[in-house]
């Protein structure tokens, strides 16, 4: 489903809301072996979120918070089991970068294979294939088969694929951690373009420190649900606070 973007004036500034979630929930049927019975386990509840318009939002929490769940729902790879998500423009997710890549082809043939698997047209493919290849950094390995390639490789054919590739809203899981540390600051470079020419990006990152250069919001999830979401540093503190006390907890000698 898509909205009529929302303008509202934040800062004497214009702004566009491109996608909304509205008390997003998702359930999976969980098997409690002692008792052999289904009961309902919740990796999202009431989640409402407005994402705007050339804005980095950043998604943090621990493990088990929900945040891949709620990835993959903003990306329309799950649906809520409750609640509705409305959206403006293509949507790209970037999650398990080379997801079908076939080691027999090249380089280039995975291009065109990994691009029609996004979404993106043959013309589209073609078009970008150029601006792909040079930020890849592959050279001549661009000719030789996906089976040739170190990890390293294989990780920076499948992020130049996907931004290379026309978006709107692009959600990232997890893959900023791509090749050497100057490929990842071409990578960091790059996103920032994106967010100057006015797309939105949506990400999570174990990297706090990334996420604090990144993002101009953070959402703080625990156990499915909101526990914060505005300011970076507070969002970041108060994770902070929340992993040092689990920490307390957890190393607590009982009484």
């Amino acid at each position: 489903m898509t909205i009529s973007p929302i303008r509202t004036c934040a800062d004497q500034k214009q702004v566009v809301r491109v996608m909304q979630l509205c008390s997003v929930g998702k359930k999976y049927p969980f098997t409690k072996q002692q008792f052999s019975v289904l009961k309902d386990f919740w990796a999202l509840k009431d989640v409402s979120l407005d994402v705007y318009q050339g804005e980095i939002v950043g998604i943090i929490g621990r493990n088990g918070a929900g945040k891949t769940t709620l990835l993959n729902i903003m990306a329309k790879v799950l649906f809520p089991t409750e609640g509705e998500v409305f959206s403006n423009g293509r949507v790209l997710g970037l999650f398990n970068l080379g997801v079908g890549f076939q080691d027999e082809l090249t380089g280039r043939g995975n291009i065109f294979l990994n691009g029609s698997l996004l979404g993106a047209t043959k013309k589209e493919i073609e078009d970008k294939l150029n601006s792909i290849v040079e930020f890849s950094e592959l050279g001549d390995f661009i000719n030789m088969p996906l089976g040739t390639y170190s990890q390293g490789m294989r990780l920076r054919l499948g992020f130049s694929i996907v931004v290379n590739l026309k978006f709107d809203i692009l959600v990232i899981d997890e893959v900023l951690a791509v090749g050497d540390v100057l490929f990842q600051n071409k990578c960091f470079e790059r996103l920032m373009d994106f967010k100057r020419e006015g797309k939105t990006l949506v990400i999570t990152n174990q990297s706090l420190d990334l996420m604090e250069r990144l993002c101009d919001r953070v959402i703080l999830l625990d156990h499915g649900k909101t526990l914060f979401q505005g300011n970076v540093v507070e969002a970041i503190n108060r994770y902070r606070l929340l992993l040092n006390t689990e920490k307390f907890f957890v190393g607590r000698a009982p009484s």
